[in-house]
């Protein structure tokens, strides 16, 4: 089930959050319970996925996406997903999470969280290929920008984050059925 409550307290606890630049990094603490763990009592990979939302959607309020999202009716998706994991998260244990943004081009914003133990390891790491979309499809960035009031560049794409989108360019759509 999608931890609603979790989500609400997110929003609520950084409302007032000061704003961040467009590539701004959210920092954000939360804990593993019990809900998010899996058979061997740790942070649950799929759990992982859907608690990184805690930290994307207050970043998008922060740089003020939200409400150009609410004025302009669209919407946010995912399009893809590279998670690297390193470090178990333990039923109970406290970490923090770091949300930015990284990267777009002319349909996709590339969005880096991490999770981050308290002894400074990094357990795990995923890079998001995110869009704004409308009733049409996807919204270019450079549009959202502009509504958002930015006339900014894209940065410069770190290399490891060109090539994933260089591989995930020659993988095969749709996927072979065999």
């Amino acid at each position: 089930m999608y931890p609603v409550i979790r989500m609400i307290k997110e929003l609520v606890k950084h409302r007032n959050a000061a704003p961040l630049p467009i590539t701004g990094t959210h920092v954000s603490q939360h804990v593993c319970w019990p809900h998010d763990i899996d058979l061997w009592m740790e942070l649950n990979n799929g759990r992982t996925l859907t608690l990184y939302d805690m930290g994307r959607i207050p970043l998008a309020h922060r740089i003020g996406l939200i409400s150009v999202l609410r004025r302009k009716k669209w919407s946010l998706t995912m399009a893809g997903v590279s998670v690297r994991y390193r470090r178990r998260i333990r039923t109970f244990e406290r970490f923090e999470m770091r949300s930015r943004a990284v990267f777009w081009d002319d349909k996709f914003v590339y969005l880096e969280q991490s999770m981050w133990k308290q002894d400074g390891e990094c357990a795990n790491h995923a890079l998001y290929r995110s869009a704004v979309t409308d009733s049409k499809g996807i919204v270019a960035p450079a549009r959202v920008l502009d509504a958002m009031g930015f006339d900014a560049a894209p940065p410069e794409a770190p290399e490891w984050v060109q090539k994933w989108i260089d591989a995930d360019a020659v993988r095969p759509w749709p996927p072979m059925q065999d």
